[in-house]
C-alpha cells in the first residue's frame, strides 16, 4: 500500500518517521540518521509530509518540496493534543501524522532562504542591542559603588563617563580607571556592530518594493517593514486582517461561556519581536498626536477615555490590519482613505 502522509519529527541527528496509507493504516516506523533523511525521502513517492515548525524545519521543508512532496509545518502547541502516550521520538512522530490530515489545522508558511537571512540579521541586531543595554547597565552600578551617580539613558554613558573617569579629583583607583575605559570600548564596539547591521537591513528594505510601501503607515520604520515583510511573507495565508493581527498577538483573549463573552488582556501570541515593535511605533504616533491635539482625531479620542497602554496595543491592532490589507490586496497607503 502507497505511503500518503508522513509524519517527521526533527532533531539533531536522529529523526523519526511515522507514515501510514490513505485509510489511516501504519505503514512505516523508522529511525534515521541525519545523512539518511535525504536519500530517504528522495526514494518515497511523493506525499504529504508533516514537521513542527522548530529549528531546521524550513531548510527541510524546502529540501523536501524540492523532492516533489508536499510539506506543512506546525506550531508545537497544535501537534501536543496529538501525543497519545509518554513522550519519545515514535510517539512524538505519530502525532505529527495524526495532526497534519486534520482539516482544520493550522500551517505555518515555509520561509525562503531570502526571509531567513533578514530575519537572522534581525535576530543578531536584537541581541546586540540586549548586550549593549547590559553593559550601559554594567558601567552604571560599578560607577554607582562609588558614589557616581549617571543619569539613566544609553547617550549619558558615551556623554559623561570619559569626563568622569579623567577627573583627578574623584577617588578613583588606577584599575578601576581602566577597567571602566576598557568596557566604554566595549560598548562602542556594540554600538557599531547595531549600526553595521542597521546598515544591511535598510539596503534590503530599499530593494523590496513591499517594505517600502510599508514604512509610509504610520509608526512603521524600515526595521519594522522589513521584519513584517520577511517573516508574513504571502500575507493571503490569511483570509482577513483580524486573522494576522491575532497572530501577531495583539487582539483580546477571551474566556467565555454560556453565550457571555468575557474579554481580556492581549493574547501575547505569535512573534514577539514583531508584536513590541509595532507597540513601540503606536506609542510614537501618540506622542505626536497628543502635540498636535486634534479633537476630531480618532486616536486622540481613545488616548482621552483609555489608559496610553491600551490605546498604543489598539493602535498597534488597526496596523497590522493595515498591513495585511497592503500586502494581501498589493495597495499603496492612503492617509485619506476612508472605506466604503
Amino acid at each position: 500500500m502507497q505511503i500518503t502522509t508522513v509524519g517527521l519529527d526533527l532533531a539533531k541527528n536522529v529523526f523519526q518517521v511515522h507514515g501510514v496509507n490513505r485509510h489511516g493504516k501504519v505503514e512505516l516506523r523508522k529511525q534515521l540518521k541525519r545523512d539518511q533523511v535525504a536519500a530517504f525521502f528522495a526514494n518515497l513517492p511523493a506525499c504529504m509530509v508533516g514537521m513542527e515548525a522548530c529549528s531546521s524545519a524550513h531548510h527541510w521543508a524546502r529540501k523536501l518540496q524540492a523532492m516533489g512532496h508536499t510539506v506543512r509545518l506546525m506550531a508545537p502547541q497544535f501537534v501536543k493534543p496529538y501525543v497519545k502516550s509518554n513522550k519519545n521520538d515514535a510517539a512524538d512522530a505519530e502525532a505529527i501524522c495524526e495532526a497534519v490530515a486534520r482539516p482544520s489545522m493550522r500551517f505555518v508558511p515555509i520561509k525562503n532562504i531570502e526571509q531567513q537571512s533578514v530575519l537572522s540579521l534581525h535576530r543578531v541586531r536584537q541581541g546586540f542591542v540586549k548586550a549593549r543595554t547590559a553593559q550601559a547597565n554594567q558601567i552604571r552600578g560599578l560607577l554607582g559603588e562609588y558614589g557616581l551617580i549617571v543619569p539613566q539613558g544609553i547617550a549619558y554613558i558615551a556623554q559623561r563617563v570619559p569626563d568622569l573617569i579623567e577627573d583627578a579629583t574623584l577617588e578613583l583607583p588606577g584599575s578601576f580607571r581602566l577597567l571602566i575605559d576598557r568596557l566604554i570600548e566595549h560598548l562602542k564596539l556594540l554600538h557599531r556592530q547595531v549600526e553595521e547591521i542597521e546598515v544591511q537591513i535598510k539596503a534590503w528594505h530599499r530593494a523590496s518594493d513591499a517594505s517600502r510601501r510599508l514604512e509610509k503607515v504610520p509608526g512603521i520604520g524600515p526595521l519594522t517593514a522589513t521584519a513584517v515583510v520577511a517573516s508574513v511573507g504571502d500575507a493571503k495565508n490569511f483570509d482577513n486582517g483580524r486573522q494576522f493581527a491575532a497572530w501577531l498577538g495583539v487582539v483580546p483573549r477571551q474566556h467565555s461561556s454560556g453565550g457571555k463573552p468575557n474579554l481580556l488582556g492581549m493574547s501575547k501570541r505569535g512573534d514577539a519581536y514583531l508584536r513590541t515593535m509595532l507597540i513601540h511605533g503606536a506609542r510614537s504616533v501618540i506622542y505626536r498626536a497628543t502635540q498636535r491635539a486634534d479633537a476630531e482625531s480618532w486616536l486622540v479620542k481613545l488616548t482621552t477615555r483609555r489608559n496610553k497602554n491600551i490605546a498604543a496595543v489598539a493602535l498597534a491592532n488597526k496596523t497590522a490590519r493595515t498591513i495585511w490589507a497592503l500586502l494581501a490586496h498589493d495597495r499603496e497607503f492612503r492617509a485619506d482613505y476612508a472605506p466604503a
